[in-house]
């Protein structure tokens, strides 16, 4: 896990320890980009690295900035990123990986976008017709490969992108508007089909993707006398389907309280230590590959939620082939299905996106019980909820496994596939 320190250039890894576990893994610092932002557009690349684009603020004052910077996890160092020509702002971007692995940022003040090929640090204009500007909406990418946005300064309308035709078309009327000082909050993919949006008013609403149509959500309670919502706020699909997704009342007020939304109804649950003092905007949620949720609020207390939830096994990736033996230090190609999983998992608008529609490897000595994990890299694809697409990716043994017999296992979105039994040598 990368981990961003709040208004520096500090970044920290967060490894499992030797069983797995992340509540007593290891932080380490990682080498610092040129920049400092907060409210930024990320994601990682098909090739393994993470971009960085943007940010409303740089060193916590406020510039909606148009640096950038990738991340090698293997060299260790930030490489910049120019930003796309004649782009004075990128500032609380949206940013979302297509289905080719192409990766796409919006402008955080107007209607434009643009894509980035990394190959030649070129950025291409794209997405005409768009129905208003970008600023605070999210974008999710849907089973067709399109892009769906709620609008937020042209509510109640939808919109979608498609990568096809480079042009943003309507999605119809959303029913309700769901914005409040011009807020919205985590538009979430679940594994039915089913786009779930918070609203920053205590509404909610839904999108089919198979019918193309939108319905009312429920509605977030009132407690003690003030009326939840969701403006700014983060979301994680659990491995169930079911979301994760913390509330709190009006604009940046505390405090929250979590919920669990299963497609039906909202059901209250505890949440994090310092939730009575957080607003929902401060939380950020990552699915683990362990299938335990990671959280923070800009305060130097991290915790993992554990729910009870047993994932659908019809979400799981399936391996079609992975060499038997293989060698530490050495790198190899696993194929199969599934591997992206059925949405990008993690949630929460313009201000953070941290999808995990991509493969881990992770390999279990059967002596000692240890798990390792393999970096991935070299993702043939991208998109979410194709279950018969064949995708593959190289996994890079790590030099300090231990040999022997052993199991293999891709993970995505915390959901792990049928074990294949491998040698390490």
């Amino acid at each position: 896990v990368m981990i961003a320190d709040n208004c520096s250039a500090l970044w920290y890894s967060l490894a499992p320890d030797a069983n797995g576990n992340y509540a007593t893994g290891t932080w380490t610092a990682k080498a610092a980009p040129s920049y400092a932002p907060l409210y930024f557009a990320s994601a990682i690349l098909p090739d393994g690295k993470l971009i960085i684009n943007g940010g409303e603020y740089d060193q916590c004052v406020g510039k909606e900035t148009t640096k950038g910077a990738i991340y090698d996890p293997v060299a260790n160092s930030w490489t910049n990123v120019n930003p796309p020509s004649g782009w004075s702002q990128i500032g609380d971007a949206q940013s979302v990986v297509l289905n080719d692995g192409t990766y796409m940022i919006g402008n955080c003040c107007t209607s434009v976008q643009a894509q980035y090929n990394e190959s030649t640090g070129a950025w291409t204009s794209v997405g005409s017709g768009k129905h208003d500007a970008n600023s605070e909406e999210g974008w999710t990418l849907l089973p067709n490969g399109t892009v769906l946005a709620a609008d937020v300064l042209g509510e109640p309308n939808s919109e979608a992108f498609s990568s096809s035709t480079s042009t943003w078309s309507t999605t119809g009327s959303v029913g309700a508007n769901l914005t409040a000082g011009e807020e919205i909050g985590p538009q979430t993919l679940r594994p039915n089909g089913e786009v779930w949006v918070a609203g920053a008013n205590g509404l909610s609403a839904s999108f089919s993707t198979k019918s193309g149509t939108w319905k009312q959500g429920p509605t977030f309670p009132v407690i003690g006398g003030q009326q939840l919502d969701v403006a700014d706020g983060p979301s994680t699909v659990l491995l169930n389907g079911d979301v994760l997704i913390p509330a709190s009342p009006g604009l940046y007020n505390a405090p929250s309280t979590f919920f669990i939304y299963n497609g039906k109804k909202l059901k209250q649950i505890a949440g994090p230590p310092n939730a009575p003092n957080d607003s929902s905007y401060e939380f950020r949620l990552l699915m683990l590959p362990n299938g335990q949720v990671l959280a923070t609020d800009f305060s130097d207390d991290v915790e993992i939620y554990t729910s009870n939830h047993k994932a659908k096994r019809k979400l799981a990736p399936v391996i079609s082939s992975v060499p038997t033996t293989v060698t530490h230090g050495q790198s190899y190609t696993v194929s199969g299905t599934k591997f992206n999983g059925s949405t990008q998992e993690n949630f929460y608008g313009d201000d953070d996106t941290q999808a995990t529609n991509f493969p881990l490897v992770r390999i279990t000595n059967s002596a000692t019980g240890h798990v390792f994990y393999a970096r991935t890299h070299g993702f043939t694809f991208m998109g979410v909820a194709a279950p018969t697409q064949a995708v593959s990716a190289t996994f890079d043994v790590p030099s300090g496994i231990e040999t022997g017999a052993s199991k293999l296992v891709v993970v995505t979105n915390g959901i792990a596939s049928k074990p294949v039994s491998v040698t390490v040598n």
